[in-house]
């Protein structure tokens, strides 16, 4: 028989559980500040291992790769421009390897770290040629779905979710980060909610939802705002609060136990996908295993 997908599971009315921060992960473990996360994975294959594993045993139904920046203009910033598909498909790999039966592994993608034109230098289809090199290598490594994170520009978001879709056929997650102000929930480039569910949806989302941002209150608002205007799946992944810089590292100060409550708030507003961001880790992401369980019940 075969196993039922991301987008199964959550038409059956099932909540699933992603996983939490990457990077500020990376970094617990050793990995110093302005190195490439990226080729941590080629070269520190049994850490990442390890990550992937702890979030698998923390409870995690999705576990989302190491790419993030894994595409061409972002790994230009290393000299690792070439190494796309590389990174890729060994992340894939390796989340694989360790995935047990019946959970999923996720393709990420965040930004190309590029303004478009007409504002910026990069042309849409030069963003949109490495969107589809990036998925298409998340693919072939054997990725189950593919999320688009941290956006901040709509254009951008489209293009990355349209190449996603259009690329792999693969469920697609699509989410942008969002902060309060006197003008409402906006990102950095001024999306408002209501612009970001409407034209994720038309290009091919089949999730969308928040990550990153500023703590677990404001994506309780985002949420509040965002669930009556879709009837597609919603997927919340907050920070553990903001970071202090402790001795030049970035500290998140949010416990499990303190973010419990905000988490099952979060689950009472109809998330269908919860999950962390920056600072949160296996002990965060096994405290919502345990509400999660509850709530499927």
């Amino acid at each position: 028989m075969q196993q039922p997908n991301i987008i199964t599971l959550l038409r059956s009315g099932q909540i699933l559980l992603c996983d939490g921060g990457m990077g500020t992960e990376l970094q617990k473990r050793g990995m110093p500040t302005g190195v490439c996360p990226e080729e941590y994975t080629v070269s520190h294959p049994e850490l990442m291992q390890s990550i992937y594993s702890d979030y698998f045993d923390a409870g995690a139904d999705i576990v989302e790769t190491n790419t993030f920046g894994a595409n061409r203009s972002r790994l230009a910033l290393h000299g690792f421009e070439d190494r796309v598909a590389e990174f890729c498909q060994k992340s894939a790999q390796l989340a694989k390897s360790v995935c047990p039966t019946g959970k999923f592994v996720a393709g990420s993608m965040g930004p190309t770290g590029d303004i478009l034109k007409p504002l910026g230098p990069r042309s849409p289809d030069d963003a949109m040629g490495f969107f589809v090199e990036q998925a298409t290598a998340l693919a072939d490594g054997g990725a189950d779905a593919i999320f688009v994170e941290t956006m901040m520009a709509i254009e951008e978001a489209e293009l990355a979710t349209r190449a996603a879709k259009e690329t792999t056929g693969l469920p697609v997650v699509s989410t942008m980060t969002f902060e309060l102000g006197t003008a409402g929930a906006r990102t950095m480039w001024g999306v408002d909610i209501a612009t970001a569910v409407a034209r994720l949806s038309a290009a091919g989302a089949n999730v969308i939802g928040a990550n990153c941002g500023k703590g677990f209150d404001e994506m309780i608002a985002i949420v509040d705002e965002m669930r009556p205007l879709t009837d597609k799946p919603i997927i919340a992944q907050s920070n553990a609060g903001i970071p202090e810089d402790v001795d030049g590292v970035a500290v998140y100060s949010e416990t499990p136990d303190f973010i419990q409550p905000k988490a099952k708030l979060l689950l009472k507003k109809g998330v269908n996908i919860l999950g962390g961001c920056c600072g949160t880790g296996p002990a965060h992401i096994a405290m919502m295993r345990q509400l999660i369980d509850a709530a499927n019940q």
